[in-house]
């Protein structure tokens, strides 16, 4: 019984700080602002560079930008995600996907559902865009 009671009151001391702790607001992630749709200077291959709009989603904003080398998907690559652990491991998944469907049809991460449905709508804004 003597060392219940210093027992419980460092327990309690201990978990004063756990029950006063408030997390801070994430800063949303800043994108550079996307650049015009280019073509290379070589005869009948275009590369174009387009950026599909931002989805706001639950999770942040989701903008993609995809390169075009005629009609074929050559890169994606993210604009703005949510600042978040399971969206940064569902990109690299998210983007070799695409890359091998050539399409916005890819399948959903498990773990971000939000992202992914946020990634497949801007990535086909931006192939419905180019006529792809």
């Amino acid at each position: 019984m003597k060392r219940a009671l210093p027992v419980l009151v460092l327990t309690v001391a201990g978990l004063i700080p756990v029950w006063r702790y408030t997390p801070s607001a994430p800063e949303p992630a800043v994108a550079e602002p996307a650049p015009a749709p280019s073509v290379s200077a070589s005869p009948g291959s275009a590369t174009r560079v387009v950026a599909g709009p931002t989805v706001d989603t639950e999770k942040g904003p989701v903008q993609v930008e995809v390169t075009l080398d005629g009609d074929r998907i050559s890169a994606v690559r993210m604009l703005r995600q949510p600042d978040h652990p399971q969206t940064t491991a569902a990109v690299p998944v998210l983007i070799e996907e695409t890359l091998e469907a050539q399409s916005a049809d890819v399948d959903t991460v498990s773990g971000a559902t939000v992202t992914s449905d946020g990634y497949r709508e801007s990535l086909q804004a931006a192939l419905d865009a180019q006529g792809s």
